[in-house]
């Protein structure tokens, strides 16, 4: 509704602009009053009246508050154990995950956990198998199965494979189980591991060993109160000295008579959980008896990982929270927070700060709207003034105005209103955070809010939940744009709206699991920074978020030893970018891509002026040749020059980069309907950070590149060099420069490997193919190009797409004087490349092109089979230099 209101306001504004006349004006008048009249009715007839406002439904309800653990201060003071045990590492810090289907429920559970502890892991199925080893060292550190059967009808080759690195290396297993099929047995003898399994098995009262070595972040003592109905779990029976159980329980199904009548007693205690020491193979093994399904599995995966890789792959137990409450004065009356909503605040928070040390509540203002609700609301505002000291500041906008829409001037006007009302109040502001309402301009980024913020509030930090993009939440990551700080936040579906408890999406049970091992417990659990996006209304009303922190905070503390704790947004950002130096440089993504994203980027800006297609290179195969003839087309348009880098913008690989993708588009027109746009940079091609950033912003762009003799091509760019007078070029023969070692100076190993590495073609193809399909990549023959570029210039068409078909013969033709074709002017004149272009070089000698054919004949075998595999003309060159036919 609100966007048909706004066209048809913009469509009136246009109307009065364009005529001065009264009557015009007169009739707009009309018109926006008809307009209005019928966007009433229309919001009336589908229900959109006034907005409902909620009303207070009972008390607010009690946090989780006991652990059991407390009244046994053994448990209590026994703390994390130490993994970290002296021995010859032998192995990286990679997961193996092997698993019955790369599409199964729990192998996707087993990849989402290793993701969100930011784990390297690899998961393959049991017919494609990797190496397991990489010059003398193993590349795995831990192997997980996704069941035990799955190991045990491996290929006998196979499995005894995996025994000798495990037990070589002194890598450790992880079994998970599932319930066999219906007609398959409920008991089975395990004899390769010497124990019993029994399936099918209800369970309750489950709690850890607490002597078991194997705990680090899992605080034993506790009891799980939840029942297991019957054929959800998996039992152990073991009679030999390697096994130690790590979880105990009561069965509630009794077990089947044809395993053992005599324990048909409900009350039998049973281990659904067991650790093998090794003492028996030498090979140390953790088996749970259900899949990832069950919360408390995902902490003791990640203690089991930690203990059989010696502490290597480990997760730290230092956790940083923060919890802003933005909009602190916004919310439609009787959503607000009163007096007694501010006291308890204020004591929820000195309770809190007896687990999480540091912890001050950050509230987030936006000064115009400052009582402005009921009495008892205005009452409500007061107090959180009069208690400013208890809490954290941090600056929104003076009348929660959405950044991205306004401009430097008017951004900086607005934070100086509430700069002013910060310092009228005495607000005690957390130095350099603040955050934009609705996350505008912060990603997709809108730079005058970056500006603004410098300008008024000396802004260093800030947070937002939409980069990369809104979900999935574990894929969340910091950047920094213009010096600013930009942290990841997190929501866990609970406070966008005001909720109460007894009206929950999907009822109170569902928060109360999302507490106790859901949701809002992992994010706990895996990250090590924490910025929770909370809203005002549910510290009022019935107190949900005070309910629901409270709660997970108790339940990290009795099931955990994770050491919670608060420090300023400013020592956040640093800790977290050290964690993550590869986060600083964001990855731009297509803000159209997601409506979220459209909605808070600025209307002024489109998609349109990113471009369809990219000449990537590599440099001296002829691109700037391309670049020429399809700048000739009438329906194809290029980028407007760079100061710097010419017809070349080189966004994608540089520092440039940095600069966003507003800075990006300024380069390209807004094309006409059936128009084209395109960039060349020719450094794009053997970039190892190209592929990802192009595709992350252009994952539908199509991509050209042009490949000629890599030996021919490291000898061009050599001349090139000596043409520009570079020193090394000078003073080196390229046969000395090509095969200089890795002790030559470091100007000389920059030049050698200018020349060498772009003509490695097959790896770099390869990159490009990880993230875009082979359709959307066309390869050029350089010969081709330069002998008949009217056919290469018609398959360019097509390939385009382009619906304005040009026949190059007419406007292209061979010069003699040059030696390549040019552009037609008129019937005797051509217009060339420059005198750069067509440059005669001395012949290569043969030694040197002897060395060069040797250096790149395997990277051309490895071409071939790979253009053979799509299908794509073996060039002439490469033919030649592979000796294929």
């Amino acid at each position: 509704m609100l966007l048909r209101f706004e066209m048809w306001r913009r469509t009136l504004q246009r109307l009065v602009c364009q005529r001065r006349c009264t009557l015009t004006r007169l009739l707009a008048v009309v018109f926006l009053v008809v307009v209005l009249v019928l966007l009433i009715q229309n919001y009336r007839d589908s229900g959109w009246t006034k907005p409902e406002i909620p009303t207070y439904r009972g008390p607010p309800p009690s946090p989780y508050t006991t652990c059991n653990m407390l009244d046994n201060k053994q448990l209590a003071n026994k703390g994390p154990n130490n993994h970290n045990v002296p021995h010859e590492t032998k192995t990286g810090r990679k997961v193996l995950v092997i698993v019955e289907s790369l599409y199964s429920k729990s192998a996707k559970n087993i990849a989402v956990s290793m993701e969100l502890a930011r784990f390297v892991f690899k998961i393959v199925d049991d017919k494609s198998l990797p190496t397991l080893t990489h010059m003398g060292k193993g590349r795995f550190g831990v192997v997980i199965f996704e069941t035990i059967n799955l190991y045990l009808n491996l290929q006998s080759w196979d499995r005894q494979l995996i025994d000798k690195y495990c037990y070589e290396y002194k890598v450790g297993m992880i079994f998970f189980t599932k319930p066999p099929n219906e007609n398959e047995k409920t008991v089975e003898n395990i004899p390769d591991f010497a124990f019993t399994v029994q399936y099918n098995v209800g369970l309750k009262k489950y709690k850890l060993n607490p002597n078991s070595e194997i705990w680090r972040i899992t605080k034993p003592g506790e009891i799980v109160s939840e029942t297991f109905q019957e054929n959800e779990w998996t039992v152990f029976h073991t009679n030999h000295s390697t096994y130690e159980h790590l979880a105990s329980a009561t069965k509630v199904a009794p077990f089947y008579s044809d395993y053992d009548p005599q324990t048909a007693d409900s009350n039998t205690t049973v281990f659904p959980a067991v650790l093998d020491k090794g003492l028996n193979d030498g090979i140390r093994r953790v088996f749970l008896g259900q899949g990832t399904s069950f919360w408390l599995h995902t902490l003791m995966l990640l203690d089991s990982m930690s203990y059989l890789s010696y502490g290597s792959i480990s997760l730290s137990l230092e956790r940083n929270i923060q919890v802003d409450i933005d909009d602190i004065f916004v919310g439609v009356t009787g959503t607000r927070m009163k007096a007694e909503d501010a006291d308890e605040l204020v004591a929820a928070q000195s309770r809190i700060r007896e687990v999480v040390d540091g912890f001050h509540f950050m509230l987030g203002f936006s000064g115009w709207y400052y009582k402005h609700g009921s009495p008892e609301e205005n009452a409500g505002d007061e107090k959180l003034i009069e208690y400013k000291d208890h809490f954290h500041w941090f600056p929104h906008m003076w009348r929660h105005e959405q950044p991205h829409k306004f401009t430097e001037q008017e951004l900086v006007q607005s934070m100086s209103l509430n700069y002013q009302f910060a310092k009228d109040h005495n607000l005690p502001i957390v130095d350099n955070y603040a955050v934009a309402p609705h996350h505008s301009g912060v990603f997709p980024v809108h730079d005058p809010v970056y500006v603004a913020w410098k300008s008024i509030w000396d802004i260093k930090v800030t947070s937002t939940e939409e980069y990369p993009r809104l979900h999935p939440g574990w894929g969340r990551r910091g950047f920094v744009h213009r010096g600013i700080m930009v942290l990841p936040r997190q929501t866990c579906g609970l406070f966008t709206h005001t909720i109460f408890l007894n009206s929950y999406p999907g009822g109170s049970e569902r928060l109360v699991k999302s507490i106790k091992g859901g949701e809002l417990f992992k994010t706990f659990l895996f990250n090590p920074i924490n910025i929770y996006m909370t809203h005002l209304s549910n510290y009022g009303n019935d107190r949900l978020a005070l309910y629901a922190f409270e709660s997970v905070i108790k339940f990290v503390q009795c099931w955990t030893n994770l050491k919670l704790s608060q420090i300023s947004p400013m020592e956040l950002a640093m800790k977290y970018f050290d964690m993550f130096p590869e986060e600083k440089t964001p990855l731009w993504r297509n803000p159209c891509d997601y409506e979220k994203h459209m909605e808070i980027w600025s209307a002024n800006k489109t998609c349109d002026r990113l471009p369809h297609f990219l000449v990537v290179g590599p440099q001296k195969t002829g691109t700037t040749a391309l670049y020429t003839f399809l700048a000739m087309h009438p329906s194809i348009h290029s980028n407007r020059n760079s100061h710097d880098t010419f017809e070349e913008v080189q966004f994608f690989n540089g520092n440039n980069y940095l600069n966003g993708i507003d800075w990006y588009m300024d380069f390209f027109p807004i094309p006409q309907e059936n128009e084209s746009l395109f960039e060349k940079s020719a450094t794009y091609f053997d970039n190892m950070l190209v592929p990802e950033r192009v595709h992350a912003l252009l994952p539908r762009a199509k991509i050209i590149c042009i490949l000629i003799s890599p030996s021919k091509r490291a000898y061009s760019w050599y001349q090139h060099m000596r043409a520009h007078k570079d020193p090394v070029a000078l003073n080196y023969t390229f046969q000395d420069l090509i095969t200089a070692p890795d002790t030559a100076p470091r100007e000389v190993r920059t030049l050698r490997n200018r020349c060498l590495n772009p003509g490695e073609y097959y790896e770099h193809l390869d990159r490009w193919l990880e993230y875009f399909s082979s359709k959307q990549i066309h390869i050029i023959d350089g010969e081709s190009l330069k002998d008949d570029p009217i056919e290469v210039m018609d398959n360019v068409q097509k390939f385009i797409g382009v619906q304005n078909y040009l026949n190059y013969s007419t406007v292209l033709r061979f010069d003699s004087k040059k030696g390549f074709f040019c552009q037609m002017l008129s019937t005797s004149k051509n217009k060339c490349l420059g005198s750069s272009k067509g440059r005669v070089y001395p012949s290569m000698d043969e030694e040197t092109e002897k060395y060069l054919q040797t250096y790149y004949f395997k990277h051309n075998t490895q071409l071939v089979q790979l253009l053979e595999k799509l299908k794509i003309s073996i060039p002439k060159w490469l033919k030649q230099e592979t000796k294929f036919s």
